[in-house]
């Protein structure tokens, strides 16, 4: 497998895992779902930063972006579950970072809010209006030396 693919299994797994463990019924998909229903997870985006370090030595630095929607609004209720969810997943990812492989680390490096994320990738709704939900973008990063 490849590098990028290693850190989306590895970001499905983290929020899998970390859902069960606190048993949160979250839908998590490798990538954009076809239909979105409260709470979900999905691996929105993957990139991948390469240093080379001399003529046989190549740092990999991939990244990949999850969404989390907690509702479909920003309502009291809502934030607090985002920040309950991000402070426990914060906490309990940190003391897994191998999950994309012994030789490469995985890490959130940073989380913001965004009251106002629209799917556009997905169709309009009845009265020809896009969704809007209250959701957390979380990045996370990896490091591997190849």
């Amino acid at each position: 497998m490849s590098l990028t693919t290693d850190m989306r299994a590895a970001a499905v797994t983290l929020l899998t895992d970390y859902a069960a463990s606190v048993d949160l019924k979250l839908q998590v998909y490798p990538g954009r779902p076809a239909s979105i229903f409260p709470p979900t997870a999905f691996v929105d985006r993957a990139r991948e930063r390469i240093a080379y370090l001399g003529p046989t030595l190549m740092q990999r630095t991939p990244q990949v972006d999850v969404v989390v929607i907690h509702g479909i609004f920003d309502s009291k209720e809502a934030a607090d579950q985002k920040d309950v969810f991000v402070d426990g997943f914060l906490a309990w990812q940190a003391t897994r970072f191998h999950q994309a492989g012994a030789n490469t680390l995985i890490a959130v490096v940073a989380t913001e809010d965004d009251p106002n994320y629209v799917p556009d990738w997905m169709p309009p709704n009845r009265e020809g209006k896009q969704s809007m939900y209250y959701a957390t973008l979380i990045q996370m990063e990896g490091l591997a030396l190849t």
